[in-house]
C-alpha cells in the first residue's frame, strides 16, 4: 500500500462517519510531514452551513493546528473531486498537493468542469493526483445515494397508502 492509499483510506473512514449521520459521504485528511494534522467529513446538513464541506472543514482545522493560513507543506486527501468553493479554498490556503479519489463530473473543479487549482492566472497552483482508491470512493457515494432514493420512495409509498 502506498502512502497515498493509506491516507485515502483514512479519508474514507471520515466519509463513513458522514454517511452514518446521514451526510453525503465525503471525507478529507490533511497531512504535513507525514503526520495527519486535520480530519473532517461533510457536515452541511448537521450544521445547516453551505460551507461545511469536508475539505473546507479540514483546511480550517489544519490552519488552526499550524497556526497559519498558509498550508504550504501539506497534502490534502479527499474522497471526491473538490467543488468550486473547495478548490478556491485550496488555492487561497496555498496547499501544494491535492489527492482525490472519485471524479465529480457534475461539480468537480480540479479537472472535470474546470481546473481552478492549476489555473495559470492565479499566483498559486498545486499538483494533482487523481483516482486513488477511486472505486472505493465512488462505491461509497453510489451506495449512499441509492439508499437515499430507496428511503424516499418507501416514504412516498407509505404516505400514499395512508391517504
Amino acid at each position: 500500500m502506498t502512502s497515498d492509499e493509506y491516507y485515502m483510506n483514512v479519508a474514507l473512514e471520515e466519509a463513513n462517519k458522514a454517511s452514518r449521520i446521514g451526510e453525503v459521504p465525503i471525507g478529507a485528511v490533511i497531512v504535513n510531514n507525514e503526520s495527519i494534522i486535520a480530519r473532517a467529513h461533510n457536515l452541511r446538513e448537521t450544521l445547516q452551513q453551505p460551507t461545511a464541506h469536508a475539505e473546507h472543514l479540514a483546511i480550517e482545522k489544519a490552519a488552526e493546528a499550524l497556526g497559519s493560513w498558509r498550508l504550504e507543506n501539506c497534502t490534502l486527501y479527499v474522497t471526491l473531486e473538490p467543488c468550486v468553493m473547495c478548490a478556491g479554498a485550496i488555492v487561497m490556503s496555498r496547499i501544494p498537493r491535492v489527492v482525490y479519489g472519485a471524479t465529480d463530473p457534475k461539480g468537480g473543479c480540479v479537472g472535470s468542469l474546470m481546473n481552478l487549482v492549476q489555473e495559470s492566472r492565479f499566483n498559486h497552483r498545486c499538483e494533482l493526483t487523481q483516482g486513488i482508491l477511486a472505486a472505493e470512493c465512488g462505491a461509497m457515494l453510489r451506495t449512499f445515494f441509492r439508499n437515499l432514493r430507496q428511503q424516499r420512495k418507501s416514504s412516498e409509498q407509505t404516505m400514499i397508502q395512508n391517504d
